[in-house]
């Protein structure tokens, strides 16, 4: 350690440094008793800052949605449709020609996920819950009866907030294009002439179900069996055959909020909802 000593010890005051009579000067003498020994060495420089990189954010895609719903999990489709094929009743239905996975657009523009069936006869539309097991309704339409089938995009009033986009398909039945005032302002009435059918949401998302979704191919297949129903099997004063239209499919949804909720929350499908599913 380095200490500070008056110069006076070695001379007169008032003398210039190493002279007598200077005056007094400071010096630096080495360390003595008491010295804590060599100076410590510096600190070490801080390491340099890491660069933090942003994480990728990966969304959910269509395969994976795809397990959201109860339809697509391995057997269920095939224990679906064996249970509805109990259904059918050979004398007024005939035999099953083909299964299909559809969505149904109802009269205030709500999706339901549905199975449908075509018969010999009939055309069988089946709400049938995937996560219970159940079928819960059967809509019986027979083939005979329906007069016209419409194929377009879909078309709503200006004043409409919940619109859709696509194609689809509308099946109309006892010559009557239109329901009734009270029917059409009724969101739960079942009492509506016609169906109309789109493709389910996730058609194109599996390879083995895509089949089963395709709304051309179930087009096809519906006309050509109306049209062998009305020859074989004409129903008492109905006009023979079948009109088949390409013309937009009006909703009459004039506010939509509701179907707006219903669509949103994809509260018309069987579909596991975080931990619960329904």
């Amino acid at each position: 350690m380095l200490q500070l000593r008056d110069a006076a010890e070695e001379g007169p005051a008032g003398g210039s440094p190493g002279s007598p009579g200077g005056p007094a000067a400071a010096m630096l003498v080495p360390g003595e008793a008491g010295e804590a020994g060599p100076p410590s060495p510096p600190a070490a420089a801080p390491p340099p800052r890491r660069r933090l990189r942003p994480l990728p954010v990966r969304t959910a895609g269509r395969a994976g949605r795809l397990r959201e719903y109860f339809v697509f999990r391995p057997g269920t489709i095939e224990r679906a449709v064996g249970e509805i094929r109990l259904v059918v009743t050979p004398a007024e239905d005939g035999a099953v020609r083909s299964v299909w996975l559809l969505a149904e657009i109802d009269h205030w523009n709500n999706e339901k996920e549905r199975l449908v069936l075509i018969t010999d006869r009939s055309l069988l539309i089946c709400k049938y819950n995937f996560l219970s097991l159940q079928c819960q309704h059967v809509t019986r339409v027979a083939l005979g009866a329906v007069d016209t089938i419409s194929v377009g995009e879909f078309e709503f009033p200006p004043t409409s907030l919940n619109k859709r986009e696509g194609i689809g398909i509308r099946i109309q039945w006892d010559k009557q294009s239109r329901a009734s005032f009270i029917n059409r302002w009724n969101p739960w009435s079942t009492n509506i002439p016609y169906v109309t059918f789109t493709e389910h949401p996730m058609a194109e998302a599996d390879e083995k179900m895509a089949p089963l979704c395709l709304l051309e191919n179930f087009k096809t297949q519906l006309i050509q069996a109306v049209k062998k129903a009305h020859k074989e099997c004409p129903l008492p004063g109905r006009a023979d055959g079948v009109l088949v239209l390409e013309r937009p499919l009006l909703i009459e949804t004039y506010l939509g909020l509701m179907s707006f909720i219903n669509n949103e929350a994809k509260l018309g499908y069987s579909m596991s909802r975080g931990k619960i599913g329904f």
